[in-house]
């Protein structure tokens, strides 16, 4: 019985389209992909039979999360936010569902289709493994990374890969990849207390990247291709004020800030 009292959730509609059907759940945020995420999906049919898909809708409204085509296509559940928030909120939507859903565990995918949904078996496995937060790596031996713009790659390797691994006491070298996968055992651990609105934006990501094994949890890399179209990479985060957010976060994240005990001073920063 999942104790969800204290939780502090989003306002969300749930439309679900069958039944739960497996151990494990995919859970896709999104936010107006188009036909990325619909091309994703249809990649994703060969592996729906072995965990099951979630939609974490932002609020689209470009037609790519017609509940028609999302049951068609083999999506067990979309949900929906109601509630003010960015990618944070729509994980804690997200998660929350999938642990009073009774799933053992969560795979984490971006719904922009760069990730390789060939690896999903693999995080299926570690979980089974026994493994609380396995982080995919396009960096390690058997990843790839396919057009990675070149600030990005900078970005990563050189600032955040350092600032989160300090953070963990693990070297992590692909920590911003949102292709990953947690336990059930993390989210409920009363030490990580995942679902508190402090998390909005992508704090949420790097807090959880940071925790596992701080706490002495199972953890491990295991490698993932991405791939980026040619060209202008569009992206939802701002060059210069979303950037910094993002870097100040990861700080936050690997000093402690997010941890349960800091919570109560979190509107004071």
């Amino acid at each position: 019985m999942i104790k969800d009292r204290y939780w502090q959730l989003p306002i969300y509609e749930i439309h679900e389209f069958r039944k739960k059907q497996t151990k494990y759940c995919i859970c896709i945020p999104v936010l107006n992909e188009g036909e990325e995420i619909k091309k994703q999906l249809q990649r994703m049919l060969p592996f729906s039979k072995q965990a099951d898909i979630v939609i974490a809708d932002w609020g689209s409204t470009d037609g790519s999360t017609d509940p028609k085509f999302l049951k068609k296509i083999g999506v067990r559940t979309k949900l929906l936010l109601k509630s003010p928030g960015r990618q944070g909120t729509q994980l804690r939507m997200g998660f929350s569902y999938a642990l009073k859903q009774g799933y053992e565990g969560i795979i984490q995918i971006d719904g922009n289709n760069k990730d390789g949904v060939e690896a999903i078996p693999n995080f299926i496995n570690a979980l089974d493994e026994g493994f609380d937060y396995v982080q995919g790596s396009r960096f390690i031996k058997g990843g790839k990374a396919i057009n990675t713009p070149p600030l990005r790659f900078l970005a990563v390797r050189l600032l955040a890969a350092p600032i989160l691994s300090l953070g963990a006491g693990f070297w992590y070298t692909d920590v911003t990849n949102g292709f990953r996968g947690y336990s059930k055992r993390y989210f409920l651990h009363p030490k990580v207390q995942p679902f508190r609105d402090i998390f909005v934006r992508y704090e949420f990501n790097m807090y959880l990247t940071v925790r596992a094994n701080q706490l002495g949890l199972k953890t491990k890399e295991i490698p993932v291709s991405r791939t980026y179209p040619k060209g202008k990479v569009h992206t939802k985060i701002s060059f210069l004020k979303g950037n910094f957010d993002f870097l100040l976060s990861q700080l936050k994240a690997a000093f402690g800030y997010y941890n349960p005990k800091c919570s109560k001073i979190s509107k004071s920063i």
